[in-house]
């Protein structure tokens, strides 16, 4: 199994990411097939209570790289990504991980 990890930076307006995140970004992003789980994190801070260094983060699963690349170049998956520039004003960092 594989996943996409999208991690975000502090956006400029976290009240307004929120929103658009909720009710635009997650439904577009929810449209990609071939998806076996999804998590999504908000980070809260560091073990010293420290202001996090990141936002938020988004792991979508998918059982085989080429699913993943498949579905994330289908024009569900394009719309997602395309979608990023919308709301992710604190930037946003996408790797691929090999879950285990």
């Amino acid at each position: 199994m594989v996943k996409l990890v999208v991690v975000y930076g502090h956006p400029e307006d976290p009240a307004a990411f929120e929103k658009y995140y909720a009710e635009t970004h997650l439904p577009i992003a929810g449209q990609i097939k071939g998806v076996s789980k999804v998590e999504l994190t908000k980070f809260i801070g560091t073990p010293d209570g420290q202001k996090a260094s990141n936002y938020r983060m988004a792991e979508v699963y998918f059982p085989t790289l080429d699913e993943l690349q498949k579905q994330m170049g289908s024009a569900e998956g394009q719309a997602a990504v395309n979608d990023l520039a919308n709301f992710a004003t604190g930037g946003a960092d996408a790797s691929v991980a090999e879950v285990g």
